[in-house]
């Protein structure tokens, strides 16, 4: 059911699903149809048949809130999927209630548990998985990159981070302790207007990445500007040459100007100047996999800086969990054109 909720003359679009009335097999499949960034199962706690779960969706531009309410089951968001369907927001994923245990990135990997109301930041260009064993309650704010790096430059960093906020801690910050009333809000933006209801979800969005920084004591806006354009420029550098086989470590130290311990600390949050490089690497050659079939895997290592193929191939199993050749038979399974 979709629907317009108005507020002046501006209007907030607005549409609710329910599995309640479809048949058991179907629940679970249609719920996925609704949100289309994720494929989903039944956990291994639940029976497809026992599932139920509800989805109200407010959408602003280029702004989107959801309410959602499920049976357990488990997500997934992978590297197939995003080159397809090219999402590039954050997502700030509220547990209201239930818990959750989530996996991100590729290689380090991080591991959440969480069973208390809290904020997981999710950058949606990076895959990730979660699994909820026991019914739950969530809202997520998704944001365009721009907004929500405006805060905090260095934002794909949060990837798999939480942030609780419903208990004061002694590592929780002064600003997570405004959350709530301005997650509060968010369950009004039906009574707003479009222009309204944005604003709303930009200052949260604002609100919830400042208390992250805070939190792990990441450079927000409030501190150098300096450091945040270095960081910028450091990666324009890497995506300008990544699929050079001399871009090392090295290299982007001699091109930045930076002393290395500066440079290292700036890509600390990535697992490492290494790490970023050769996960950038992995994620285009991912693309390249699923671009061009009949391109020989050979190549596609060579090209996009991997010096041998049981390099490519032990990387790129260890951050995707399949081989590059399994990973290019299952991707062909993929839709095209997919959005949220």
């Amino acid at each position: 059911m979709t629907g317009v909720t108005q507020g002046g003359t501006d209007k907030v679009e607005h549409s609710h699903f329910s599995t309640a009335g479809l048949a058991p097999e179907d629940r679970l499949s249609s719920y996925c149809d609704q949100l289309t960034i994720i494929t989903a199962q039944v956990s291994r706690s639940g029976r497809l048949e026992d599932f139920h779960a509800s989805l109200d969706r407010y959408r602003v531009n280029d702004t989107m809130y959801i309410e959602a309410r499920t049976d357990a089951y488990m997500q997934t968001r992978s590297i197939a999927q995003i080159s397809v369907d090219k999402m590039q927001s954050y997502c700030f994923h509220v547990l209201a209630q239930g818990c959750a245990e989530t996996t991100t990135g590729t290689y380090p990997r991080r591991s959440v548990h969480q069973s208390r109301p809290g904020i997981l930041a999710l950058d949606m260009s990076q895959p990730m998985s979660m699994s909820r064993s026991h019914a739950s309650q969530v809202h997520a704010l998704f944001l365009p990159r721009a907004v929500v790096e405006a805060v905090l430059p260095q934002a794909q960093a949060l990837h798999g981070r939480v942030l609780e906020f419903d208990a004061p801690s002694p590592g929780n910050s002064t600003l997570a302790s405004a959350i709530p009333e301005a997650l509060d809000r968010l369950r009004h933006l039906g009574a707003m207007n479009a222009a309204e209801a944005r604003q709303s979800l930009v200052d949260s969005g604002h609100l919830i990445a400042a208390a992250f920084a805070q939190r792990y004591r990441m450079s927000g806006n409030v501190e150098a500007a300096e450091k945040a354009a270095s960081f910028a420029r450091a990666r324009r550098y890497i995506e300008a040459r990544l699929y050079d086989p001399d871009l090392t470590p090295d290299s982007v130290l001699l091109a930045s100007g930076l002393a290395r311990a500066t440079l290292y600390r700036l890509f600390q949050h990535e697992g490492g100047l290494r790490a970023y490089i050769r996960n950038c690497r992995l994620r285009a050659a991912a693309n390249e996999l699923l671009r061009f079939p009949d391109k020989p895997i050979i190549e596609i290592a060579y090209s996009c800086g991997f010096g041998s193929a049981p390099d490519f191939t032990r990387s790129f199993r260890r951050a995707y969990d399949m081989a590059p050749r399994d990973f290019r038979v299952a991707s062909q399974n993929w839709p095209r054109n997919r959005a949220v």
